[in-house]
């Protein structure tokens, strides 16, 4: 793999030799990484790993830990921000300002990092002359709460790093942190991976990003030949191209120039249907908030079937709305153990979810995983094995055999083989 000019993006990555789907292309720890304020609580601080019975930390009381092994690997990274954290609270820093704490210390302690191996930090691009006014001046309100975050250890500027300058580094992160996800590709984290961000994107990638804990994993998923640019999606492809655009420009900076931008492929199919239903639905959706309580699940589930009643003659399940409803109603039902419902919506997403995420993508395979997760749930041992069968076709070159999720999906895949053993009873 190697840095090299890409014609109208700057820097590239590319390799020296022709792949095929599924090869382990690079693998990396992050320079700096985070668990988002969302996961506070909830995941493990060093491995990212979700755990009920987390050890906290005694000092700011707000990190967490799976074991004392944990917490030790960790304190490096959190020693200083410790005292940060303890010294403004009830107050909690946003995930970009924790973010740049952290950077600001590792740089302070001078430490190398394996993932500048092509790309160092003081290298990453800030696109700050792009910067719309607005993102300048959200950036400078984070500055200012950076000051206020650090002031129990870093009282002044002759403090920080030699010639840093606290707003390029938030225009750096906004540019090239990547979201860390866990196996359900759900948000955990948020990192910084400076040989990643040579990565250039199109909405068609030749490779994919999985997470295992904080680590990145980059896979080809087609095949590349000698000197083609490797690329990544930046953000999630299933919107019309006009709002991928809007996306990319708005935290990125520029303008895809893929085929499918170019030639508005699928854009029709997303928004098929009555459009005054697929508005309705849209709003409905993006006003909800997060349920937290088995209380508000029960009511955004009367929601969500409230508008799937009213749509579903008027949508077909490929508009990206009305797949966005069975999702979250999918989700409500999973968390109200109300499986056999939650099986009805789940099935329904599969046709677009294989139109949508074609080929080997991360997406899909997860939504036949759970999906299957509730077909067994059933005692639908059959159909569940078939559908992790397509889960697994598509985990193998995404994710690799030795990633935790396939491990995971190959025990469901033997529970679902005994099923069947089971219900045909003893062999004679």
């Amino acid at each position: 793999m190697e840095k090299f000019a890409s014609p109208g993006k700057g820097n590239g990555l590319r390799l020296s030799k022709h792949v095929k789907p599924g090869e382990l292309l690079y693998r990396a720890e992050p320079f700096a990484y985070i668990v988002t304020k969302k996961r506070l609580g909830g995941v493990c601080e060093h491995c990212l790993r979700r755990n009920d019975r987390l050890l906290r930390c005694s000092h700011c009381k707000v990190a967490r830990y799976c074991h004392i092994q944990c917490q030790k690997e960790a304190w490096q990274d959190h020693k200083r921000e410790c005292k940060c954290i303890k010294n403004i609270d009830p107050n909690f820093p946003s995930d970009s300002v924790r973010l740049v704490g952290r950077i600001i210390f590792k740089l302070l302690r001078q430490s190398k990092c394996p993932s500048e191996e092509l790309y160092s930090f003081s290298d990453l691009q800030s696109n700050f002359e792009k910067l719309s006014e607005e993102m300048k001046e959200g950036l400078g309100y984070l500055t200012r709460a950076l000051h206020l975050y650090l002031k129990a250890e870093i009282q002044d500027a002759s403090q920080l790093p030699p010639g840093l300058d606290v707003f390029q580094t938030f225009a750096k992160v906004t540019c090239n942190c990547f979201s860390i996800s866990n196996g359900e590709v759900q948000d955990v984290g948020v990192g910084l991976y400076p040989s990643m961000s040579l990565l250039n994107n199109s909405c068609d990638p030749n490779c994919v990003i999985v997470f295992e804990g904080p680590q990145l994993y980059l896979h080809s998923v087609r095949e590349i030949q000698a000197g083609e640019e490797l690329t990544i999606s930046y953000i999630d492809t299933m919107m019309p191209s006009t709002e991928r655009q809007q996306q990319l420009k708005r935290q990125y900076c520029f303008e895809c120039d893929c085929l499918m931008c170019h030639t508005h492929c699928k854009d029709a199919v997303m928004l098929a249907g009555d459009e005054q239903a697929w508005k309705e639905v849209k709003e409905g959706i993006t006003k909800m908030p997060t349920p937290k309580s088995q209380e508000e699940w029960k009511q955004a589930l009367v929601k969500y079937r409230t508008l799937l009643n009213h749509t579903s003659a008027l949508l077909p399940d490929t508009n990206i709305y009305q797949l966005k409803l069975l999702d979250l109603a999918m989700d409500a039902c999973i968390n109200l153990g109300l499986l056999e419902e939650a099986l009805l919506y789940g099935d329904r997403t599969l046709e677009p979810y294989r139109f949508y995420y074609s080929g080997f993508h991360p997406l899909r395979a997860v939504q036949l995983m759970r999906v299957a997760k509730l077909q067994y749930s059933q005692d639908m041992f059959s159909q569940a094995l078939e559908t992790l069968k397509q889960a697994y076709d598509i985990m193998k070159v995404t994710h690799g055999a030795e990633h935790s999720l396939v491990q995971n999906l190959m025990k469901l895949k033997e529970d679902c083989e005994a099923g069947i053993m089971a219900k045909s009873g003893p062999q004679t």
